[in-house]
């Protein structure tokens, strides 16, 4: 019997389909390496103006997906909304679906929201898992490494075949807002508003070590086989699992995981005396999110992905080292929330372009949430975010 679809809750964009656009030509990469027939994965929610200048481009996280807002006509068996916020949603239900939608803060009354998967990703734009169209079988580890300014890229292509030439805004948190400051830097004509949230213009080296950490434990996985193990049977489960652990870890703060967790035992009032099973709450919720994200992310595209988000570095990139001449050109209002427990991408780093664009003239607003849940934050405390980003789109 087919089964029903969820009903969508008050307020949502309603019942939703992905869809894919495949893309003329190749695209270029900044390794030099070439990309033909490339797939991009998207959802789109209001409805489009006559003059197409109504369009606001959302940018997702490492472990996101194109399905953002709305519910998810075949609903994904493990969706990519995870960790504390997670709990009591319902099914299909998009990443972000309190933030895009009729009357929130990207109002699908007012604006045309476009949701793509990015490059690398696995969830229908072309990746590592992707069929290599010159084997037909999955890229694997031959899928050229890439960079936020290769998802940029296919972002513009993508936008181009659609015939939008300008964004009314590009918004992200995390590595979404990594996307979003790289659209305001490299496409300086082509944007008019810039949302970056709980992100920044470079990791600081802390971050680049836990992403290190969770790589390496993917690639010491026997089971990895070099990035060869589609077809095989066998897939690094064990070291994914354990890198979705670290990153879950980074995600949150101590005073979240103390007032989740404490100290509380997992299954008894006194401790068991075993190395194999989890004794503490804390410890079992990590391996529940380890084993959910196995069954629905790819491997190889952890590792391409967090490898583009610890390269991302705009003073490098675009500066000669410095920021504020990275930022020169930027035309587009900007607009930067950050929270004060995240230590992963913590205010400092919002300070930083904020004080960039002020001593060049430009227009920008910065606040920081209060909040005790870590980067996290901009998935968990929406409603906050939503009076801000409102008045700041006008």
């Amino acid at each position: 019997m087919k089964e029903s679809v969820p009903s969508p809750p008050p307020g949502s964009a309603g019942i939703v389909e992905t869809r894919h656009l495949d893309l003329p030509g190749t695209v270029r990469l900044d390794s030099g390496r070439e990309l033909s027939g490339v797939r991009v994965a998207y959802e789109t929610y209001g409805r489009l103006a006559a003059g197409r200048d109504n369009v606001i481009l959302v940018c997702h996280a490492l472990s996101g997906d194109a399905h953002a807002a709305g519910v998810a006509r075949t609903p994904a068996a493990e969706p990519a909304r995870d960790g504390f916020g997670a709990a009591g949603r319902p099914r299909g239900l998009g990443w972000w679906d309190g933030m895009i939608g009729p009357g929130k803060a990207f109002d699908t009354d007012r604006y045309f929201v476009v949701s793509t998967n990015f490059l690398g990703g696995c969830g229908g734009t072309t990746g590592p898992s992707s069929p290599d169209p010159a084997t037909g079988r999955p890229y694997g580890p031959d899928f050229p490494v890439i960079t936020v300014a290769d998802m940029v890229g296919v972002q513009r292509a993508f936008l181009d075949a659609l015939g939008v030439e300008r964004l009314a805004a590009v918004a992200g948190g995390s590595l979404g807002g990594m996307q979003a400051l790289e659209w305001a830097v490299r496409h300086p004509g082509r944007v008019d508003a810039v949302i970056a949230i709980a992100s920044t213009h470079a990791l600081h080296p802390q971050g680049v070590a836990w992403n290190a950490i969770a790589r390496e434990a993917i690639m010491r996985d026997p089971d990895w086989q070099d990035g060869r193990y589609h077809g095989t049977g066998r897939a690094p489960d064990a070291g994914m699992g354990v890198a979705r652990m670290v990153g879950h870890v980074t995600y949150l703060s101590a005073p979240a995981l103390e007032e989740k967790f404490g100290r509380r035992l997992q299954s008894s009032d006194a401790i068991r005396h075993t190395l194999t099973e989890p004794e503490f709450e804390v410890e079992s919720y990590l391996n529940h999110q380890a084993a959910a994200f196995v069954r629905r992310f790819d491997a190889n595209t952890y590792l391409y992905t967090s490898r583009a988000l610890t390269y991302f570095d705009l003073a490098r990139q675009h500066g000669e080292g410095s920021l504020e001449r990275a930022l020169s050109g930027v035309s587009a209002r900007t607009l930067l929330i950050s929270f004060s427990s995240d230590w992963l991408y913590p205010p400092s780093a919002s300070r930083e372009i904020e004080e960039a664009l002020r001593a060049l003239g430009k227009p920008v607003e910065a606040h920081v949430i209060d909040a005790p849940y870590g980067h996290d934050c901009f998935l968990l405390e929406e409603a906050r975010q939503t009076p801000l980003i409102r008045r700041f789109l006008g």
